[in-house]
């Protein structure tokens, strides 16, 4: 299989049989031998019997159905997970990513020398002061604390090598986060500009409240990046500075009450410079626990990020009934 397009699917079933005409027009011209893997997470409409029925008939099309909604990242996973492509490409069900565009991001792969070309919407159809601006100024927040600069991490349209794909381990919100990950792992990671559409049906699954847990995922790819396999160095660092700092002030105290006889009870630093030594010893014993937690993590097996219902191929034959979970090779 030359090529694998992974689509998540959540409540999308006015756009899935265009989306499809696009894909194979975009596609055939192009001679690679390709599959659609469709991951419908937990769809309340009737977006998974679509997919079911235009499987019937294609045989390029491929649907995993999850048992309920677990979120965008587990079903890119899955994705990831059952893709037999060499090269692997992702993009959003709603059709404001285009479809023409997965060729010009897999032939910037090879004219490149890339392993993940990242999508760029530079003339983005969305609305400016809720969507577009916060996007601009989490973008910059992003390649800031990453190191990695993209102009758009928030586009869903991506081209990667397969071993790239394989090698992810996504949790959480951290599906907007693949090529800080990947560049981790010593990704060679690019963007091109790609065109953008605005919304023809449906509304969008982004609100408030996944901005906040998307920051706090932030918080974690750079813990992740810097820190996983040394969680000593910063939990560490930042408790020899606290007990540092607390030793002085008790140490400056103690002089003042054996040279000058000064009265320490009713003094507010006392207080602070035996609540600094202990945070320090606080600090430094939380991070030989993680420590030694690191070590457990990268030995033992890992709890899957989503459950498989049933996959569906070709003919509309459904395998894998019971639950299918993800594999344990690689870690971020």
């Amino acid at each position: 299989m030359d090529l694998s397009i992974i689509v998540p699917v959540y409540n999308e079933e006015e756009s899935l049989a265009r989306l499809v005409d696009e894909l194979h027009g975009a596609l055939r011209a192009t001679g690679l031998e390709y599959e659609i893997v469709f991951i419908d997470d937990g769809s309340r409409d009737r977006s998974c019997a679509e997919l079911v029925r235009m499987a019937e008939t294609d045989s390029t099309i491929v649907v995993l159905e999850l048992r309920r909604n677990f979120g965008q990242t587990a079903a890119m996973q899955a994705g990831f997970d059952h893709a037999r492509g060499k090269t692997i490409v992702t993009l959003d069900a709603d059709l404001q990513n285009d479809p023409a565009d997965i060729p010009k991001l897999c032939k910037a792969l090879d004219e490149r020398g890339l392993d993940m070309v990242a999508g760029w919407r530079a003339d983005r159809k969305d609305r400016f002061l809720d969507r577009r601006l916060p996007s601009m100024l989490a973008n910059r927040l992003i390649s800031w604390i990453t190191g990695v600069k993209l102009h758009d991490y928030g586009c869903t349209l991506k081209a990667m090598r397969s071993d790239v794909a394989k090698e992810l381990r996504l949790y959480g919100e951290m599906h907007r986060f693949i090529p800080a990950i990947a560049n981790w792992i010593g990704v060679r990671v690019g963007e091109m500009k790609v065109n953008h559409r605005a919304r023809q049906f449906g509304t969008s699954k982004y609100g408030i409240g996944r901005t906040i847990r998307v920051f706090l995922d932030l918080v974690t790819v750079r813990f992740l990046q810097g820190y996983l396999q040394r969680p000593m160095q910063i939990f560490g660092l930042g408790g020899l500075a606290s007990f540092a700092l607390g030793f002085a002030i008790s140490a400056y105290l103690t002089y003042e009450k054996f040279v000058y006889g000064e009265a320490l009870a009713a003094r507010p630093l006392l207080l602070l410079g035996a609540l600094l030594i202990v945070v320090g010893l606080q600090l430094m014993s939380l991070g030989l626990v993680a420590d030694v937690l690191t070590r457990t993590y990268y030995e033992s097996q890992h709890k899957p990020p989503y459950y498989m219902r049933r996959i569906i191929r070709h003919g509309g034959r459904a395998s894998g009934e019971q639950p299918v979970r993800s594999s344990t090779h690689g870690a971020d």
